[in-house]
């Protein structure tokens, strides 16, 4: 068994005595904490956190999160609390604890909820430290390893877990070995049968393969020294998860993928990297379209390689990485490289930058947090976010941005920053206008368009992919819905109290405050909003209004009065003032608002029929007013029987054109074979527009009658 000696001599080979030293008594504290606690599988509870720190000794960690590592199921399973661990240790080393135990105290109504909320509380203890992940990271390992005593069902929900969150999670931070090991012991516990059979059967073709590897990798060891170029050729070995990933995605039997031989070259410098690859495409021809440079543009996680493939002996696909020892080392353990740097007291401008890459994720992850409506959003975000496929495009200034792939132009400007992204009214990409919507590729160069008074668009999210733009969008929607409520509550407000003689801003301040709280709301824009959506009447709420201020009822009959005065309406109030689709009001129309709960008011047109079941309930109609300055276009639709002819279509595009206004939607049926019925579907700016357009389809020849439909 594994002892706490043979990790302090593991830990001689970068830790100086002193520091070894405070890991032990770390090690004896927990010892002691958890005397006479046992894990499932019978051994004493000790050894897991003892596990946890050797896993971090692999990766050279520093001696705080070594004794975090001893100490992290301290405080949730032993009683010793925060405070006493930060007199025994320190403070970093007591905030590392807290961030890593679980919330085993709160209770929630489903696992879904409690997960949710102590990933939220993780990712405010990384904010503080990037160590705490680490930590979780390596517990979570270990106790994949010994997933063997749980029952299945709770070893398939910890493996999906683990799947879905922390091996993304390693790998987004570059730490390949922790990933690696994560996804191939998930794999294991969700499918094991599946998991076996393709153990097996890599064994097996291992076997067959020897031979045609040692060829291989001799053929390429000695193009290197003929060269005189330092590097070491190392075969590569799949994973079980990857493996069976491109049998099930490609749909290629395990034959077809054991077929591509993988090979490693380790060399000194970036400069030998690039002649290496010289070399390696002089010996066998690369096939084209599949070199990556990713030195020169490293991915977001601070991994470093040339990527390249070539047709091998007798045709065999050969994958082929080439990088110096500095870019291995980042490749396995990534962030915490940064720690196995710092323990010889030497930084290194590699480790460094994956770094800072990784408080600029955790920091993109707190404001995703921000933005979220739950916990339970917020780690859907995480899950769509964590370590897709990447493309690169560049800002005008050369600066390149790193996407996922089918990144579109709206992820773009959220990427570069928040306020561009709801601002954004337009693009260029490569110097040309392109839509919104346009699916970026690896190479371009973007040039986001803003306008001040700009807002994010409700059908936005149907095609953005970054969780920090859908996360963003959706913040920006509810800041926005409810701010046109409040206006829209106002308004509505006042036109109640109008009979009253009376306004909002003319009632006093302590009346507004006492009306509030026989109302039972948080505060006057809460009313506001309220109203603006429909919640509550205005009618009700301007009476209570008045009660205050007079200390009695007011005369119910003159409550009973209605103001003359209509409600202005301009078309481009926004999400709170929506225009019904079952009779298309124009400017111009008469029309009447119905308040729907949640909606807010919803314009008809005063003859529609779908307004006769509101009559019975006056207080939730309002006399509307269409506004001088309207400015926005309308759909409408017509229904024109017309005789059929070569050309129609085409002949009622150019005359809606030429009329200044645009096709929704056109469709023609035949009536008969002489006679048509076209619907159309308009955008006009008013009801006099309209009429324009259908004196010119009159005028065209053999029209018969023309309809403005309602649904």
């Amino acid at each position: 068994m594994f002892t706490i000696d043979d990790l302090a001599d593991r830990l001689g080979g970068y830790l100086p005595p002193d520091e070894i030293q405070q890991v032990k008594r770390a090690f004896y504290y927990a010892e002691q904490a958890h005397d006479g606690q046992r894990r499932r599988s019978g051994e004493p509870y000790v050894t897991h956190p003892l596990a946890v720190a050797n896993i971090l000794a692999n990766m050279h960690m520093d001696h705080q999160s070594l004794m975090a590592a001893m100490l992290h199921d301290v405080i949730e399973d032993t009683g010793v609390s925060k405070k006493a661990l930060a007199a025994q240790f320190g403070k970093p080393v007591a905030e590392l604890v807290d961030g890593v135990s679980k919330l085993t105290q709160i209770t929630f109504e489903d696992k879904a909820v409690a997960q949710a909320e102590n990933f939220q509380k993780m990712v405010l203890a990384m904010s503080r430290d990037i160590r705490v992940i680490i930590v979780k990271l390596a517990d979570r390992l270990h106790n994949m390893r010994t997933l063997g005593a749980l029952r299945p069902d709770k070893k398939r929900r910890i493996a999906r877990e683990t799947l879905e969150i922390y091996a993304r999670i390693a790998g987004r931070l570059g730490i390949n070995t922790i990933r690696i090991e994560l996804e191939d012991l998930s794999f294991q516990a969700i499918h094991p049968m599946r998991s076996e059979r393709i153990k097996r059967a890599v064994a097996s073709a291992r076997g067959h393969r020897r031979s045609a590897m040692r060829e291989i990798q001799a053929s390429l060891q000695q193009s290197l020294d003929d060269e005189v170029l330092q590097g070491t050729v190392v075969g590569r070995q799949k994973h079980l998860l990857s493996i069976y990933k491109k049998m099930r995605d490609q749909r290629k039997p395990f034959a077809e993928i054991m077929d591509v031989f993988g090979f490693r070259i380790i060399t000194e410098d970036v400069a030998s990297c690039y002649r290496i690859l010289g070399v390696v495409h002089n010996l066998y021809k690369p096939v084209p379209g599949r070199f990556k440079d990713y030195i020169a543009i490293p991915k977001a996680n601070g991994y470093q390689s040339l990527h390249t493939t070539l047709f091998g002996p007798r045709g065999m696909p050969i994958e082929v990485q080439i990088r110096t020892r500095e870019m291995e080392a980042m490749a396995n353990n990534g962030i915490a490289a940064h720690w196995l740097y710092k323990a010889g007291q030497t930084s290194h401008p590699i480790a460094e930058g994956s770094h800072a890459r990784a408080r600029a994720w955790v920091k993109g992850l707190l404001e995703m947090q921000r933005h979220a409506g739950n916990s339970l959003e917020f780690i859907e975000h995480v899950k769509n976010d964590l370590f897709p496929d990447d493309i690169y495009v560049f800002t005008p200034k050369g600066d390149i941005m790193e996407l996922p792939q089918g990144a579109t132009v709206i992820d773009f400007a959220y990427t570069v920053h928040t306020d561009i992204g709801n601002n954004c009214i337009a693009c260029r990409i490569d110097r040309h206008l392109a839509p919104l919507s346009t699916r970026l590729e690896s190479g371009q160069t973007l040039e986001i368009i803003t306008a001040p008074g700009a807002r994010p668009n409700l059908a936005w999210l149907s095609f953005v992919s970054t969780a920090k733009a859908r996360s963003a969008i959706r913040h920006a929607l509810k800041h926005q819905q409810q701010t046109e409520a409040v206006t829209l509550g106002r308004r509505l407000l006042n036109k109640a109290l109008a009979p009253f003689e009376t306004s909002l801003e003319e009632l006093d301040a302590e009346v507004l405050k006492q009306a509030v709280k026989e109302l039972e709301v948080a505060s006057e824009e809460a009313l506001l909003e309220s109203l603006g959506l429909g919640n509550r009447m205005a009618h009700v709420v301007a009476r209570r209004l008045v009660d205050v201020a007079h200390g009695e009822r007011y005369d119910a009959q003159l409550a009973e009065l209605d103001s003359d005065k209509a409600v202005l309406i301009s078309g481009s109030e926004g999400m709170v003032i929506n225009f019904a689709r079952c009779c298309h009001p124009l400017p111009g129309d008469p029309v009447l608002g119905h308040l729907s709960m949640g909606k807010g008011l919803v314009v008809h047109r005063a003859e529609c029929r779908n307004l006769v079941e509101h009559k019975n309930d006056p207080e939730k109609l309002f006399t509307l007013e269409w506004s001088d300055a309207i400015d926005e276009d309308f759909p409408v639709a017509l229904r024109i029987e017309i005789e059929s002819r070569r050309g129609l279509v085409a002949e009622l595009a150019g005359l809606v054109t030429d009329a200044d206004a645009n096709i929704e939607r056109i469709g023609i049926e035949e009536r008969d074979a002489r006679l048509s019925t076209v619907n159309l579907t308009l955008s006009v700016k008013g009801r006099v527009h309209l009429a324009r357009i259908i004196k010119r389809i009159r005028n065209l020849p053999n029209v018969g009658k023309i309809t403005r439909m309602t649904n």
